[in-house]
């Protein structure tokens, strides 16, 4: 009996540092992925302070010089004010914490548009369900990984996003009409495939990539919702 109950404590105490060791593994995978988000963002403003409203004050100022109509400067400098304004909410860490999924999604999409990186649209389909927020967290750094990918290399000309929130799934498409790639011949490393699975996987998600040369890639995220607030102690 007392070899049995030694033995017990044993298996019980190494599951509890498995489970302990996990746990701290998912919290250093957010944080990593929250550093990920910020620094993004803030590449992203760094651009359009240089580039975008950079180029709107120079146009202001040869319209100026120009004696263009005060109309025309006046909408110049109303178009950076509001870039400003846009901006200004994303330098705001407490609205990076605090947004959702989908808001989160949706300016991404917007700012495509915006300054026309690429043609974008976002579905949501079904009724919006709330998910752990440090789920959402390792969902929208996975999108930001393909959306980086689909604008610099697979010279896509459209971007297609849907949020489909099921009964007790939710699933998420990102797809391109890019360059696409074969997937059993193509070194994968360089555009963060592996990445991405095992983020997907950290939370209890899958992540699937379906993609062919000139015919574009999907990316598809499935996750159960009765796993809300899981992670894998298998990462």
């Amino acid at each position: 009996m007392i070899s049995l109950f030694v033995l017990f404590q044993k298996r019980k105490n190494a599951l509890l540092l498995k489970n302990e060791f996990a746990k701290k593994h998912f919290e250093q995978e957010i944080s990593k992925a929250q550093i990920e988000i910020r620094e993004e963002t803030f590449r992203n403003i760094s651009w359009e302070l240089h580039d975008n409203i950079g180029q709107l004050l120079t146009l202001a100022k040869i319209q100026l010089q120009s004696d263009s109509s005060i109309n025309e400067v006046k909408g110049t400098l109303d178009k950076c004010i509001k870039e400003l304004r846009i901006l200004s909410k994303l330098i705001n860490p407490d609205a990076l914490k605090n947004m959702s999924l989908e808001q989160a999604v949706s300016d991404e999409i917007n700012r495509f548009n915006r300054l026309n990186f690429i043609e974008s649209q976002l579905t949501i389909k079904g009724q919006q369900i709330k998910i752990d927020s440090k789920i959402e967290i390792v969902f929208f750094r996975i999108l930001q990984e393909f959306f980086s990918n689909t604008i610099k290399h697979a010279k896509a000309t459209h971007l297609d996003v849907i949020l489909d929130y099921q009964s007790d799934m939710l699933i998420i498409i990102a797809k391109d009409d890019g360059l696409g790639f074969d997937l059993n011949k193509q070194n994968h490393s360089g555009i963060g495939l592996t990445n991405i699975k095992s983020r997907a996987k950290l939370v209890n998600a899958s992540a699937t990539f379906t993609s062919e040369p000139n015919k574009g890639t999907k990316l598809t995220i499935t996750y159960k919702l009765n796993h809300e607030g899981t992670y894998n102690s298998n990462c």
